[in-house]
């Protein structure tokens, strides 16, 4: 449907099914039920949704329509609506019509919009639906889901990552971004990416500003990082495993494609280190309700800036998470963990806090897959000495130089 009369053609079509259905609930029934059944080549109406004008703006009302019916009950007219509209987004899933969608809910000078964190909600929830049990026969055609996503969730995951250290680092102080803070992958620049080169503190070592779209820019990669960790996770289970429909080797291997996808001489690995190192700066944990400073924190660090925590929910949690699912049974993974010193950061995180709840049991899990099996990393962490007590919570009761390497 690329040309200009298959366009003029499917549009009058569908105009006259439109036309057909109207005040007709019996056919609508009976269309629709037989539409959800059709073989996924068949599937037009769809991808008229994700491809033209009008059904990106079709997609955008569903999409709004849907945040407002979220907690009607199930049984009521609005829970239906509800369920229907989760179907088409499905749908729209399995048709492989995420990126395109995504990039159609673009906004000018935005580097992220309200409609798009709405779609990597409904692509997470997705996902975690579909846990697959090993013991029955999987359908390929969900594991190649994963396979179609993979790389749009990559290219996210760099994007707004890149951009969340750029943005913290500004309000930490530091005058120079990182080299691939501006840009993600394919070489496009971040819009409303922050410049650091007039620096962000006086001279009293009053914070910079906080960058409105950071918490925004958090809550939508925490999502990435959820899709990212179920898919691999699903990989490392099916791995090797034969379907009925043949050997899914490629399928299997998506968790090797995130931890080999690299960016501007970046690894995937080693951005994540480098995100969760800011973020223990720049999100003081939260214990019994009061701020607690990193311990990686230097004692004449101009202090991070008062954040509102909306948005910042999970996100050590779930970055710490996929580092452990990315480095089980993975000496690559173990280290290029150790070569970005990401182990004194996973050390920092295996405490309580309540801005991430169980942050610190996955931080022990992931420093468990890091030290498996492997003397250098074990070493690291032998060289690594408390400087202070600690509380039952992992907290330093001494704030500063909490760790030393001898």
């Amino acid at each position: 449907m690329e040309d200009s009369e298959s366009i003029a053609t499917a549009r009058l079509l569908t105009q006259a099914l439109s036309n057909t259905v109207t005040s007709n609930q019996n056919l609508v029934a009976a269309l629709w039920e037989t539409y959800l059944s059709l073989p996924e080549d068949q599937v037009i109406l769809m991808k008229l949704l994700a491809k033209s004008a009008i059904g990106v703006r079709i997609c955008i009302s569903l999409l709004d329509d849907m945040l407002k019916l979220f907690e009607a009950d199930e049984e009521s007219e609005g829970g239906k609506a509800f369920n229907v509209g989760y179907a088409i987004f499905t749908r729209l899933i399995e048709e492989g019509t995420v990126p395109d969608l995504y990039k159609k809910f673009t906004m000018p000078d935005e580097i992220i919009t309200p409609h798009q964190t709405t779609l990597l909600k409904l692509v997470d929830s997705y996902l975690q639906s579909i846990q697959l049990d090993i013991s029955t026969t999987p359908e390929v055609a969900i594991l190649q889901t994963h396979v179609s996503l993979g790389p749009f969730l990559a290219k996210r995951f760099f994007t707004l990552s890149n951009y969340a250290q750029t943005s913290m680092q500004k309000a930490l102080g530091n005058g120079k971004a990182s080299p691939s803070s501006g840009k993600g992958i394919g070489g496009s620049s971040s819009p409303s990416l922050p410049s650091l080169s007039s620096g962000c503190h006086t001279q009293s070592g009053t914070p910079a500003e906080l960058d409105v779209m950071l918490p925004k820019v958090c809550e939508a990669l925490v999502l990435v990082t959820q899709c990212v960790t179920t898919i691999a996770l699903e990989a490392e289970e099916h791995k090797g495993v034969q379907f009925a429909e043949g050997s899914v080797a490629s399928i299997s291997n998506m968790k090797d494609f995130f931890i080999d996808v690299r960016y501007s001489s970046q690894g995937l690995i080693e951005n994540l280190i480098e995100t969760l190192r800011l973020l223990d700066l720049f999100l003081p944990r939260i214990y019994f309700g009061k701020p607690v400073p990193s311990s990686a924190a230097a004692p004449t660090q101009p202090m991070a800036p008062k954040v509102d925590p909306t948005g910042f929910l999970y996100v050590k949690r779930d970055l710490v998470r996929l580092l452990g699912a990315l480095a089980h049974e993975s000496r690559g993974v173990q280290d290029r963990t150790r070569n970005a010193n990401g182990i004194p950061v996973v050390m920092n995180l295996c405490v309580i806090d309540e801005r991430n709840p169980f942050l610190r049991e996955h931080a022990l899990f992931t420093l468990h897959n890091l030290l498996k099996n492997n003397p250098e990393n074990q070493a690291i962490v032998d060289a690594i000495r408390p400087a202070a007590e600690l509380d039952d919570a992992g907290v330093l009761k001494n704030k500063f130089g909490a760790l030393k390497i001898k």
